[in-house]
């Protein structure tokens, strides 16, 4: 088993970040060849998400994640630090993905990324990316 740490940086209030690259990376840098890659984001206004990396499906998910929770109600948390409705969106999408590890790849869909998605930025982030098998 390996665990690795990595750090994104992100500009925006809401950004989506392909990190597929990153996490191939680290499975290539361990000597699994079949089991499980785990990537988890330990902040809780932050996402992973697996989807296409086409820009306007990505611009959709986007305006879709500023429609269905929108940035300015009267959110009971906005009492504390203003950013409820990142908490919100990150309750909904979650923070961490699981994917099968097959032959020393990630066992991904054709069109498949992995992405990490700025809810609250910008900020400095980690992202835990953990590889376990044989």
């Amino acid at each position: 088993m390996i665990r690795e740490v990595f750090d994104l940086k992100t500009d925006e209030r809401i950004e989506i970040h392909d990190i597929t690259q990153e996490i191939q990376l680290i499975v290539g840098q361990s000597s699994c060849k079949n089991g499980l890659v785990n990537i988890y984001s330990r902040h809780s206004t932050s996402g992973i998400v697996i989807n296409e990396n086409e820009k306007g499906l990505l611009k959709d998910f986007q305006d879709a994640l500023e429609n269905i929770v929108p940035p300015n109600k009267n959110y009971n948390h906005n009492r504390i630090d203003n950013n409820a409705d990142s908490h919100i969106r990150s309750f909904l999408i979650g923070n961490t993905v699981t994917i099968p590890l097959y032959d020393g790849k990630l066992d991904l869909g054709t069109w498949q990324s992995i992405f990490f998605v700025e809810l609250d930025g910008p900020r400095r982030r980690k992202v835990t990316v953990t590889v376990t098998g044989d």
